[in-house]
């Protein structure tokens, strides 16, 4: 691969999701291209930009929809939750009208679509999970098998490379219920091949519920081909939501009213505003909504959406393996000589968007770069994790943000910076 940044400001000529950067503020680069402040954001799969339409959309709803049209606005609101999983659904997941809904947080999301799995198995008392997986899965699985007297089966995994799905066929048999992974490992990046897992879950008879956070928006997800059971996901990453924004979660059709999820609120009863005295799941998606959704945040959650379906799942998850593979290529130009070690998957195949690699000082040298205008994050023991959203991160931000890790590197300047770790890393 040529690493020149010559080469770089080539690609991002030819690049045909370009001018998506403008479309998201903080990407003028006009009068500082190339300046050594200039910042250079390579945290998009913790938080996505903003994308400039979000505000007068957020505008829109605050004056005209509840100023204006009050409870009236309703009528409109009612329905958003299901119109925006039928975008996700096409645009982003690969998934069928009706199978994905917009709804809470990831962790409440899994804890509804866990325990629904769990009671759909009944007989068989073990829940699968990996032991590097992000903290909130870990949680949850351990809290609803405390919950039902259920046994977790932690699978260990290599830091770098993902879990093995050999360690995965091993400990499959008619005691597991559920089995719960990461498509996208959050602090390597190692990529699961969903359809393979799944027919392998799918074999020993249990259900595969997937986070999806760390894919959904930065690589190609066929949830209706993989023949997929269960998926949730946030909206804040590479879909650009805001923070804190609602997640979403799939269900596949033909499971839809088999599964009854345990947190039973009104936006999933039948005749809702018949106010009926027994709870009773309305048939479909719409049984796995619990309470009123967040207007306001749907709202800015529409915007990323329609960002990354206009680009387009394919062309979106080519550039996010090539940004990643000229991360790969400097790093072992640059930063290896120094000591420093790539984390992820080497090849683009098995990794999602982002890149991750170890060095002892990786808190300092994560301060250091910020300092620096270059924003990655630190993840434990000792990595640095690299995110350039492929939806506006371009090749010569990526050049310039190595160039500048290269040179906290050379100088020696990091170990100035504290090791103690800050609350947010």
């Amino acid at each position: 691969m040529e690493t020149s940044r010559a080469a770089a400001e080539a690609r991002d000529a030819a690049d045909p999701l370009a001018g998506f950067r403008a479309r998201f503020a903080g990407t003028d680069d006009s009068a500082a291209d190339g300046a050594p402040n200039r910042l250079l954001y390579l945290d998009g799969n913790s938080l996505g930009r903003m994308p400039r339409e979000t505000p007068a959309a957020l505008t829109r709803v605050v004056e005209q929809e509840w100023a204006g049209g009050l409870v009236g606005s309703w009528s409109a609101w009612i329905g958003h939750a299901t119109r925006l999983g039928d975008a996700l659904a096409s645009g982003v997941l690969g998934a069928r009208s009706g199978e994905v809904l917009v709804a809470d947080s990831t962790s409440v999301n899994l804890y509804k679509l866990l325990v629904a799995a769990a009671d759909a198995r009944p007989g068989r008392d073990v829940i699968v999970a990996c032991a590097d997986d992000f903290p909130t899965d870990r949680y949850i699985v351990a809290g609803v098998a405390a919950a039902r007297g259920m046994t977790v089966r932690e699978l260990p995994a290599d830091l770098d490379e993902g879990l093995d799905p050999a360690v995965l066929a091993a400990a499959l048999d008619e005691r597991v219920a559920v089995v719960v992974l990461s498509s996208v490992a959050y602090r390597s990046g190692a990529l699961h091949d969903v359809a393979a897992v799944t027919r392998l879950v799918h074999d020993a008879g249990a259900l595969v519920l997937w986070d999806l956070s760390h894919a959904a928006g930065a690589v190609e997800i066929d949830l209706a081909g993989a023949e997929a059971d269960l998926a949730v996901g946030c909206t804040y990453k590479y879909l650009n939501g805001g923070p804190g924004a609602p997640a979403f979660l799939y269900v596949r059709r033909d499971l839809q009213d088999q599964l009854r999820q345990p947190i039973w609120g009104w936006f999933g009863q039948r005749d809702q505003f018949e106010m009926g005295p027994a709870y009773d799941p309305v048939p479909g998606i719409e049984r796995f909504a619990v309470g009123t959704p967040p207007v306001l945040a749907m709202a800015a959650v529409e915007v990323g959406i329609g960002l990354i379906a206009e680009a387009g799942m394919g062309a979106l998850a080519a550039k996010g393996r090539a940004l990643g593979e000229l991360i790969v290529a400097l790093a072992d130009e640059w930063l290896a000589p120094h000591g420093v070690a790539l984390a992820s998957p080497r090849d683009a195949g098995r990794r999602g968007a982002h890149v991750t690699v170890a060095h002892p000082a990786a808190w300092q040298l994560t301060q250091a770069l910020i300092d620096r205008g270059v924003v990655p994050d630190f993840r434990t023991p000792d990595r640095v994790r690299l995110g350039p959203a492929p939806l506006y991160t371009r090749f010569v931000d990526v050049w310039d943000a190595m160039d500048r890790f290269r040179g906290v590197l050379e100088s020696g300047e990091f170990a100035n910076y504290p090791a103690e770790h800050a609350r947010v890393t």
